[in-house]
């Protein structure tokens, strides 16, 4: 082997991982958004789970991106420790496809058929059919499905570059000796774990077994514990992963690594046993359908062995993984999700319904205080006023990572609009703290307002209620006929202000009220119809996100000139609130 060899395997290998990198991303991409329903659907159920992990890990071709994502699950609170079991069980088996798919590089045989299964007389076509929807398609799935048939197409050329590299050192003795060594099961294990480690991708390690086959050099005794170890060494990128994590989700990385060593070590010496009896004849040497066979194999049976004991392996876990003692709380925006970016997008809603559910939440106990001050309910709201800062900076942070990312367009969408409600939600918390202040104003000056001016503010008031559970039933719920109402509320809102506006100014001409009550008074009212504006910027983002569009001026526009049912809320609300 000289060195324009060892430089075609170094192609060949980069080819390979760049491949399926390529090919993994955009399938995972492809099925964003029927991932997240899937993964919207896990339930405890054991066989459930497995068969979910098996067909996420088949669908991005990585059963360590499908554990990492695990982690990332339980570490937010999505998922439990004991629905995941299952997931990582049918993750180790969902791998196996790479191997399956590698193994139509060793198909020989003269017929027409057989040669057209062989990927070196399809993958030129599929590239080719690949590289004319990524450049020439304007639809983003059909540019997806290209990337995935380019990446399909680098993956398999890689192959055959790797093969064709080492075909070389089929008469070479030392290459020989080398893998006789492996032949020791400890050395074995050991070697496949630490190439899994290194290059972190069971499915990129068995592939490069796979290419060493044609050397012919490559026996089963060899293989066997080479692909064990394989599998123990892809457990390396959940386990640095959880690193910092609750303490659920490192016992779910731990359950990734015990699942393969514990496989390893009781299926690794009863075959040994099994072969000192009966002396197996294996068909050396290995081919690369053979590596497909053992790796899906020791997959199998390591999941009938140990699905009926989930239960130990979760005490298992559970024991290894020690406490740190300090007080643990869920991560609610992890990292890990932004491997999935439809994933992380629906836990960045969840998270900006609990924001929206604070913000509202200490608006209406400040419209609470005008009346009726209190010590205890002023101090939530200024720390209702800090939460909602940092709910919005982190999710600023993070939806903009995920914006990095290569999304579809409905993804996307979702990311600019939960941006724009970020904004609003935190604005109605600093106009809450506004409000609080008035309140404050109000009660250590020992003012008060005149017996009109308090039916007045408790009319709108009641309007700006109503108007605060309308947009966070609209967002919360997902429903835009919550939505549709709250425009037509927030117009009846700035009609009632003006008229507040008025009769304060009558009541100031004949006497009836301070100018002090009316400074804070014009205080109250424009925070009151800022909060208006802000419910309809969020119900306006809702309802034009449906409608493929973020033009939320141009919907008002177009509710305001003659829509019916606009006009039939406004008379409702109109006479609700009739001062």
């Amino acid at each position: 082997m000289n060195i324009y060899d060892v430089l075609n395997l170094v192609g060949g290998l980069a080819l390979f991982l760049f491949g399926m990198k390529i090919m993994g991303d955009a399938l995972e991409k492809r099925a964003g958004n029927q991932l997240k329903t899937i993964l919207g659907k896990v339930t405890s159920n054991r066989f459930k789970g497995f068969l979910l992990g098996a067909g996420v890990t088949a669908i991005i071709q990585s059963s360590s991106a499908t554990t990492v994502m695990v982690v990332g699950f339980v570490n937010s609170g999505i998922m439990t420790l004991k629905q995941s079991i299952g997931i990582i069980m049918g993750a180790n088996l969902g791998t196996s496809i790479t191997s399956w798919l590698l193994a139509l590089t060793g198909i020989e045989g003269d017929s027409l058929w057989i040669n057209l299964l062989k990927p070196t007389s399809f993958t030129p076509v599929l590239a080719l059919i690949g590289i004319f929807l990524h450049m020439f398609q304007k639809n983003k799935k059909r540019r997806d499905t290209g990337l995935i048939l380019l990446g399909f197409a680098v993956l398999m050329f890689g192959m055959d570059v790797m093969s064709g590299s080492v075909e070389g050192l089929s008469g070479d003795p030392n290459f020989t000796k080398i893998l006789i060594m492996f032949e020791n099961p400890v050395l074995g294990v050991l070697a496949g774990a630490l190439l899994t480690a290194i290059i972190q991708s069971s499915s990129a390690s068995v592939g490069i077994l796979q290419a060493l086959t044609v050397t012919g050099n490559v026996t089963y005794s060899a293989a066997i514990p080479i692909v064990m170890g394989q599998n123990i060494g892809t457990c390396v990128t959940a386990v640095i992963s959880a690193a910092g994590a609750t303490r659920n989700a490192r016992c779910a990385a731990m359950m990734h690594l015990i699942f393969n060593v514990l496989g390893t070590i009781i299926i690794l010496p009863v075959f040994y046993l099994l072969d000192w009896i009966f002396a197996f004849a294996f068909p050396d040497p290995a081919s690369e359908l053979g590596i497909a066979v053992l790796h899906t194999v020791f997959n199998i049976l390591t999941i009938a062995i140990l699905m009926p004991f989930t239960g130990l392996l979760e005490k298992l876990a559970t024991a290894l993984v020690r406490d740190s003692g300090k007080d643990e709380h869920v991560k609610v925006l992890d990292e890990r999700l932004l491997a999935t970016p439809a994933v992380a997008i629906e836990r960045s809603r969840k998270v900006t319904a609990e924001m929206a559910q604070v913000s509202i939440e200490s608006m209406i106990l400040s419209l609470d205080m005008l009346g009726n001050y209190n010590e205890k309910a002023a101090e939530k709201i200024r720390a209702g006023e800090e939460l909602a800062d940092k709910y919005e900076d982190r999710l600023g942070s993070y939806l903009l990572q995920i914006s990095t990312n290569s999304l579809s367009e409905e993804d996307s969408a979702q990311v600019t609009e939960l941006l724009h409600l970020i904004g609003d939600l935190e604005r109605i918390s600093d106009h809450a703290v506004n409000m609080l202040e008035s309140a404050e104003e109000i009660f250590y000056k020992k003012l008060s307002f005149s017996g009109a001016a308090s039916a007045e503010i408790g009319v709108l008031t009641s309007a700006i209620r109503e108007i605060l559970g309308l947009s966070l039933k609209a967002f919360v719920d997902g429903d835009p006929d919550f939505a549709i109402m709250v425009e037509p509320l927030e117009q009846v809102i700035d009609k009632l202000e003006d008229k507040l506006k008025k009769e304060h100014i009558q009541r100031l001409q004949r006497g009836e009220c301070s100018i002090e009550m009316g400074f804070i008074l014009s205080d109250i009212l424009g925070n009151l119809e800022r909060v208006s504006d802000h419910c309809s910027n969020i119900a306006g983002c809702i309802i034009e996100t449906r409608h493929g569009s973020m033009d939320v001026h141009k919907y008002l526009r177009g509710v305001k000139s003659g829509d019916s049912e606009f006009s039939d809320y406004y008379s409702y609300f109109e006479m609700k609130y009739s001062l």
